[in-house]
Formats: C-alpha cells, sequence, structure tokens
C-alpha cells in the first residue's frame, strides 16, 4: 500500500504526486523523490524498481521478508534493513521490519509488520530544510534515529519489568512460587536474547557509514550516523547487561530456595533432636528386663517425665539462642 509519494527540492517539499511522475522527478539533480509503502504487493514492488531502477538482489530480500538488519551497497546505492520494535498490549515484543532503499535523487522506505508509522519523521524533516538539503542521506538517518530512539522506549518498560521480578526475589513466598519466579526470569532473558538478535546485526551496518571507506551518499553524514552508532552501542550494552542481571538473578533465588530449604532442614533437625530424648528413655523402660535400676520406684515415673522437659526446655532455648527455631 502507498503511504506517500513526495517530491522534495532545495530541502523543501515540491508536491504530492504519482508514481507515474517519479520518474520525471528522479531526473532533475536538484530533487529527491520520497516514496513510503507499507506490506507492498509485488506489483509495487515491481512498479518501484522500474521507476529506481532497484537492484534485483536487494528487492527480492524485501519480497522474502525476514531479513537480519543490514547496510549493503550496490553501486551507488544503499539497501538498509532495521527491525522495528514495539510493545503490546500484554507486554510482548512485536517486531517488525523496515526496508530502505537509497539513492542520490530518491528514499524508497518499505514498512511490513510494523504498526507505527513514520509521520513524525516526515514532519521531522520537513521542519529542518537546511538538514533536508542533505538529500536521502538525511531521511535515512532520520529514519534509523527514530527506530533506534524505540529502542530506548522499550529497554525502559522491561528495566521496570525486572525491578519486579528482582523484588519478588527476597519476598516471602512458597516453593511453587519460587518455582513460577524462575520460570518468568527465564522467559524475560529469552525476550532479551530475541531482541538482541534483532537489534545487534544493525550496530556493524552503521559502523560502515561511520568510517573507512563511506559510502558516497551518506560522506557528509557520517557525524549524524556516529550519533546512531554511540546510541546502538549504548543499547547493546545495556541488553547484554540486563542480560546477566537476569542470570545472576536466577543464581540468587535458586540460592534463596536453597536457603529456605536448608531452614526447614534445621527445624526438623531441631525437632529430631528434642523427640529424641523422651524416646531414648522410653525406649529404654520399655525394654522388660526384670532388674532394672528404679523400675519399681514409687517416684520414677514424674522424675522421668521431669528430666525429659528440662532436657527439652534446655535443648529449646539453645536452638532459639541459635535462631535454629
Amino acid at each position: 500500500m502507498l503511504i506517500a509519494c513526495v517530491a522534495y527540492q532545495d530541502g523543501r517539499k515540491l508536491a504530492d504526486i504519482t508514481v507515474d511522475e517519479i520518474s520525471d522527478y528522479v531526473q532533475k539533480p536538484e530533487c529527491f523523490v520520497w516514496v513510503a509503502l507499507k506490506d507492498p504487493e509485488p506489483a509495487e514492488l515491481d512498479a518501484m524498481r522500474e521507476e529506481f531502477g532497484l537492484h534485483e538482489l536487494a528487492v527480492e530480500d524485501v519480497r522474502t521478508h525476514h531479513q537480519w538488519p543490514k547496510i549493503e551497497e550496490y553501486g551507488d546505492s544503499l539497501f538498509a534493513v532495521m527491525h522495528t520494535v514495539e510493545l503490546t498490549e500484554d507486554g510482548g515484543l512485536l517486531f517488525g521490519e523496515v526496508d530502505v532503499f537509497v539513492g542520490r535523487n530518491y528514499v524508497l522506505s518499505v514498512r511490513m509488520r510494523a504498526t507505527r508509522g513514520f509521520k513524525r519523521v516526515r514532519e521531522r524533516c520537513e521542519s529542518e530544510p537546511p538538514m533536508l538539503r542533505q538529500g536521502s542521506a538525511f531521511v535515512l538517518y532520520a529514519l534509523m534515529d527514530d527506530i533506534v530512539d524505540g529502542y530506548f522506549h522499550v529497554l525502559e518498560t522491561l528495566a521496570a519489568d525486572l525491578d519486579v521480578l528482582e523484588d519478588r526475589i527476597f519476598a516471602r513466598q512458597a516453593h511453587s512460587e519460587s518455582r513460577a519466579l524462575i520460570e518468568d526470569l527465564y522467559r524475560f532473558k529469552r525476550r532479551l536474547v530475541v531482541l538482541r538478535h534483532h537489534v545487534g546485526p544493525l550496530l556493524e551496518g552503521v559502523g560502515k557509514l561511520t568510517g573507512g571507506r563511506v559510502p558516497g551518499i551518506c560522506a557528509g553524514m557520517t557525524a549524524y550516523f556516529k550519533d546512531v552508532y554511540v546510541h546502538l552501542e549504548r543499547i547493546v550494552g545495556a541488553i547484554d547487561g540486563r542480560r546477566d542481571m537476569v542470570i545472576t538473578a536466577i543464581q540468587v533465588n535458586l540460592g534463596m530456595i536453597a536457603l529456605a530449604d536448608s531452614e526447614i532442614t534445621k527445624r526438623l533437625g531441631t525437632f529430631a533432636a528434642m523427640f529424641a530424648v523422651p524416646t531414648m528413655i522410653a525406649g529404654i523402660y520399655g525394654m522388660n528386663f526384670e532388674h532394672m535400676p528404679e523400675l519399681h520406684a514409687r517416684f520414677g515415673y514424674p522424675v522421668v517425665i521431669a528430666v525429659i522437659v528440662t532436657i527439652d526446655a534446655l535443648l529449646f532455648r539453645w536452638f532459639r539462642k541459635a535462631k535454629w527455631i
């Protein structure tokens, strides 16, 4: 579906044009055309390929979808694949794909599986004529910057979710709740791993635009792409850091479970020791030998009970002092 088809000249919008008029404006050296598509049909891609002279391999990547983030150079044009990340209502992650063809006189952005559009990016570009005079390279930077900024919002939400999970670790909970917490932490870790796979590869691609042999289209925008590169480095580092935090949280939770089990073991051992005293005494006097000391003593029974109570009281006091019970 065609979202927008606009011609620009000298940093300002000329007009909304039709697809058939694209070739007329692309031929003008002082103009460039920015076309935006969403979930295009094969016929729409074929029309754009003819109008802009797009490389067949890049067009085939758009048709197949599910490309990893990358930036490739085809002659004097660039083909960039970037992934968008959005939060769903249930807290899940929705990944989309944005493919961008960049030439000296055109920008073609193709958005797939992404609910959020780039209207505000177009408004930003049109509100900065001095930067828009840089042409298609500035549009590529603006699109890339907007997508990367979206990663920060997702990371902030994930950080808040991780704080909640960490608070649950030190709360008193049943064994079943501890198991559920470990499962939640593992699912959170998997979300971070998937996020890393969708974000990390773009770092290498943007690096091609910041140093070394920079493509001619982006020669005047190196500092801006460097800014995006620095942001991506921070994002990838934050993802890796939070993944390490989740691994540590899982280990801490397992340690808390082991500590709770040891507390239960100590309590059971405490009561076992207290019951061992009357059990031992009762076992001795239950052997039914005829000649046993104090077997027929008048005060034997109360004395034995008193001894049992005294010993258990001393044990109880000692265990309570040791904080075993």
